[in-house]
């Protein structure tokens, strides 16, 4: 019997919450607005499936392009291709 190899493959580690009191979703991070040409860094939240893009970017730093919807449009390059991925705030976090 073949292995399941789905979109979240491999990432026990990657996607752990750290334990912390309070409350584990905040609702500032749905809430938080980003302008274009932003720097963001990828970040996924694992209580939130919607909107996550693939683990391979957790942690990578793109650019906002566009917004769509309640999503924003990031673009990065993954190796020397271009690529731009949707991603939805609760997965963001400014660059400062």
């Amino acid at each position: 019997m073949q292995r399941s190899r789905g979109f979240r493959s491999k990432t026990r580690h990657k996607l752990q919450l750290t334990k912390r009191p309070g409350r584990s979703n905040p609702i500032t991070k749905k809430i938080q607005r980003f302008s274009e040409d932003d720097l963001v860094h990828i970040i996924i939240d694992p209580s939130v499936q919607k909107g996550q893009p693939h683990p391979r970017f957790h942690g990578k730093t793109a650019k906002v392009v566009e917004t769509r919807g309640r999503a924003y449009i990031v673009s990065l390059n993954d190796g020397n291709k271009a690529k731009k991925l949707i991603v939805r705030p609760e997965h963001l976090k400014i660059q400062e």
